[in-house]
């Protein structure tokens, strides 16, 4: 596998209800150059068992256990610290997004990116 332009990073607690519709948003992103980095941050319910089925579906999902409840902020750091993407998206396991957030993202990416080379005097 190449290396991913982006990765996203989901710390999941008690989010049973959520987690589905979270992961789908992100497996159907258009731009398929993507890690997805689940971490399980030692919740009651059976949110990890659904995004482990969906590991197993889709190899740009990784799952990382804590090995106590961390809390959102040590959580997204320690996905951080495991993301291989040269930009990082932080989402909650409650939320969703459009199909083509990484598309859209990585356009303005690269139009800010001309636009930087110009002011530099490169570049067409």
């Amino acid at each position: 596998m190449k290396t991913p332009f982006f990765s996203i990073i989901i710390p999941v607690y008690n989010t049973e209800a959520y987690i589905e519709r979270c992961l789908k948003s992100c497996i159907e992103q258009t731009f398929e150059n993507i890690e997805i980095i689940v971490i399980d941050d030692c919740g009651s319910d059976n949110a990890i068992k659904i995004a482990q089925h969906f590991a197993k579906q889709d190899s740009r999902i990784a799952i990382i256990h804590n090995m106590q409840n961390s809390g959102v902020y040590k959580t997204r750091i320690i996905g951080s610290k495991k993301a291989q993407g040269e930009y990082i998206i932080y989402l909650d396991s409650d939320d969703f997004v459009d199909t083509k957030m990484c598309q859209e993202l990585y356009k303005q990416i690269q139009n800010y990116n001309k636009g930087q080379e110009k002011k530099r005097g490169g570049g067409g």
